[in-house]
């Protein structure tokens, strides 16, 4: 970079560098990219922006970038629009007042760009066209949903089936009216509800030789899912037999056994509490 020279705003990336979104009111000197742009430029140097909207977000924008530019002894020229052809940080009094008079067109055209896009959200609503991200869970998947917790199974564990945040599972739970108990019932909570926890392969291992009975019968009622080497054992039990499992587990969990046979037994500790 040498005096006098020209920088391009924003920058042209390699292809693999990307920048993150930039809120409406966000003021270039706040902005981490413009900020560091200033910090690499040299006296005498020249910024090039493509368009002074692509920078600029109010009249109070500009106004305060000016005297940092000043200070810093660099130009600012705009390519396009507005205010092209101007050296923005040119301190003469016909400069001052273009500024203030270019600034406030370009704030007037964004409060319209903004208004307008207002009323075409508006009319798509009115449309009845749905507007925002697609829901995470089709009508089928989201009645299964339903199917399913009425059948006892965890917020949780039908999260992690559907690969999906577990408040989007409340959500279509609570748009059903799935979590809500009748008025006209008055049923206590079921102290040893069936639910469907994921039981690590190494546990379950283990539990095959050193369980009792009833839980080596739950094991091989169980279904394998594969997670790359590993596997875990999905069960469908009352939670009172996970609580046995993780019992008869305990071995796992002392010093004696291994860091992933630690780790194992406190996983599957953490999703009995987290289904209660």
């Amino acid at each position: 970079m040498t005096d006098g020279g020209g920088i391009d705003w924003p920058p042209a990336p390699p292809s693999t560098r990307t920048y993150p979104a930039t809120s409406t009111r966000q003021l270039s000197l706040d902005r981490a990219g413009f900020t560091r742009l200033l910090n690499e430029a040299a006296v005498g140097d020249t910024i090039r922006i493509a368009d002074a909207a692509r920078l600029f977000r109010s009249v109070a924008d500009i106004l305060a970038l000016r005297p940092v530019l000043i200070r810093r002894g660099l130009h600012l020229r705009v390519e396009s629009g507005l205010l092209s052809g101007i050296d923005l940080a040119s301190d003469d009094p016909g400069t001052k007042m273009m500024v203030n008079v270019l600034a406030a067109v370009l704030e007037f055209q964004r409060d319209m760009i903004s208004e307008n896009t207002r009323e075409g959200v508006a009319a798509a609503e009115a449309a009845g066209k749905t507007l925002g991200r697609p829901a995470a869970l089709d009508p089928d998947q989201a009645a299964k949903v339903v199917e399913a917790f009425g059948e006892g199974t965890a917020v949780k564990a039908l999260a992690r089936q559907h690969q999906v945040d577990p408040k989007t599972i409340r959500r279509v739970l609570d748009a059903a009216g799935a979590r809500e108990l009748p008025e006209q019932l008055d049923v206590p909570p079921d102290p040893d509800p069936v639910i469907t926890l994921d039981l690590p392969g190494l546990l379950a291992d283990h539990l095959l030789v050193g369980g009792n009975e009833t839980v080596r019968t739950a094991l091989a009622s169980g279904r394998t899912i594969r997670r790359g080497q590993g596997h875990s054992l999905r069960i469908t039990a009352p939670l009172e037999l996970h609580r046995t499992a993780l019992q008869h587990a305990a071995a796992l969990a002392t010093e004696s056994a291994s860091s992933a046979e630690r780790k194992a037994h406190r996983v599957y500790a953490t999703r009995i509490t987290a289904a209660t």
